[in-house]
């Protein structure tokens, strides 16, 4: 196998104690789980799923390029043509494959946790250090007990810096994830209420964040939002597990990272802050406080790695929302033009808030409107009718003009609004689709966000589909 390969049949062999049948004649030069998109040359994991067997798609996997298709079922070595690698447990075996690239590679590793903004942090640091060298990252939101170890296994040998999100929705997740990324850097965004269907407190959800520290390497770096009202807890489990170094980031004056002013502009976010008593000024490249504030911590990994804070600061100016989390869309409506929001992904309170203040600073154009487009919280419990309750306040903080809401929680939120303020609400998004494709009018600033079970991604797209987007998605917050 050629040395430019990202693995060799016999390392991959090694690695998950499998065993080979057929020649491999292609460079094994990725991972893939999903047939569909796979490039030539990937190694494919035939993982069983709850609602899915990889073990279907293993004979697609192979036509469509795959280099070496992993699989634990024997019987398909006599119905597929192309070589197969037979493991007991596929999953263990792209786990062990990802334990042997973390172990192979010198580079500076690290981990994002956090109840919101794992993802902008994550992309925002791929930016950062991308400039400063062979920076590997999590693709997309990566970062459970798949994509993590999938995400170790594409880790080039020659990586540099490698940035691996970590996510959870109960508890006992986050330690195997961070034992197996075994970070030298790890940063927690803040905590939020999220997930409180499996979790007692926000405290125990603080407890399970701070789980990314047990598996820092010696002599690890943890990285803490000082603004944070569990920051407290967050330093004393570290400082438990050893970590002797913490670096602090927020608009506290003690703040090892911090804010010394911010102007948020329409399509960006202009941040002076205090790093280690060196002032710099830099342009994050949407709006947002809760982006600047999430670069700070960004700023901090920087500090943590060593890194080029210049560099780093230049390279901010080149964020950008992904589908789904702030992209902005300018939609063709008769007589002209409105905006999409869309942060259709997913929702919790801290990022709802955020969206709406968002909304809020966002100028319609003549004759139009703040539209507020809203689907279920989900995974509240017991606290899901209050926290949704209390977007009512912040809807009028955001001067929202018309709101549209779907599902049994969001009705204790339009119960909660003015009059003046309700559109229409729905049981589903699917009852929203129709009233609001004729509500728009030039000039509106539509926004639509919900969690994904709320499903208002059909919205979005129902929206993009009668209302041609212009061009592509321009600056927003992510």
């Amino acid at each position: 196998m050629p040395d430019g390969a990202l693995w060799s049949v016999r390392d991959l062999a090694e690695a998950t104690g499998g065993e080979l049948h057929g020649e491999v004649v292609r460079e094994l030069n990725g991972v893939s789980i999903d047939s569909r998109s796979l490039d030539p040359g990937d190694i494919f994991f035939a993982i069983v799923g709850i609602n899915s067997d990889g073990h279907r798609f293993a004979g697609a996997a192979l036509e469509a390029g795959a280099g070496i298709a992993v699989v634990s079922d024997r019987s398909l070595v006599d119905h597929l043509e192309g070589p197969l690698l037979i493991v007991d447990d596929t999953l263990r075996a792209m786990e062990a494959l990802g334990r042997a690239g973390r172990a192979r590679c010198d580079g500076t590793i690290i981990a994002v946790t956090g109840s919101v903004g794992k993802t902008g942090t994550k992309e925002a640091l791929r930016l950062c250090f991308e400039g400063q060298g062979a920076t590997h990252a999590s693709v997309a939101s990566y970062n459970n007990h798949w994509g993590v170890p999938l995400t170790l296994a594409r880790m080039p040998r020659e990586t540099r810096y490698g940035i691996f999100e970590v996510g959870m929705n109960h508890p006992g997740e986050i330690a195997p994830l961070s034992a197996m990324i075994r970070p030298h850097i790890a940063i927690v965004t803040n905590v939020q209420p999220v997930h409180l269907e499996a979790f007692a407190s926000v405290e125990a959800i603080a407890d399970e964040k701070a789980a990314i520290f047990s598996g820092l390497e010696p002599d690890g770096t943890a990285v803490l939002n000082l603004d944070n009202p569990h920051f407290e807890r967050l330093r004393a489990a570290a400082t438990g597990r050893g970590v002797e170094r913490i670096i602090t980031f927020g608009r506290d004056e003690t703040a090892d990272v911090r804010l010394t002013d911010l102007v948020i502009m329409p399509s960006c976010s202009i941040v002076s802050a205090t790093a280690n008593g060196v002032d710099m000024t830099y342009n994050v490249g949407a709006p947002g406080e809760h982006l600047a504030l999430n670069s700070l911590g960004v700023m901090a990994v920087v500090v943590a790695a060593g890194g080029d804070l210049a560099l780093a600061g230049l390279s901010l100016a080149g964020v950008r929302p992904p589908k789904g989390r702030g992209a902005r869309l300018v939609l063709e409506v008769p007589g002209g033009t409105a905006t999409l929001i869309d942060e259709s992904y997913n929702a919790n309170p801290a990022s709802m808030h955020a969206a709406l203040a968002l909304l809020g600073m966002s100028e319609p154009d003549t004759g139009g409107r703040r539209i507020a487009v809203m689907g279920d919280m989900r995974e509240l419990g017991a606290e899901g009718p209050g926290l949704h309750t209390e977007l009512a306040p912040a809807s009028d903080d955001a001067r929202v003009d018309i709101v549209y809401a779907c599902g049994p929680n969001m009705a204790h939120l339009w119960e909660a609004l003015a009059d003046f303020r309700r559109g229409v609400y729905a049981e589903t998004s699917e009852g929203l689709k129709e009233p609001l494709l004729d509500l728009v009018r030039p000039g509106d600033v539509i926004m639509v966000k919900g969690s994904l079970g709320s499903k208002m991604g059909p919205l979005v797209e129902a929206l993009c589909e009668k209302f041609k987007p212009q061009g592509t998605a321009v600056n927003s917050a992510d």
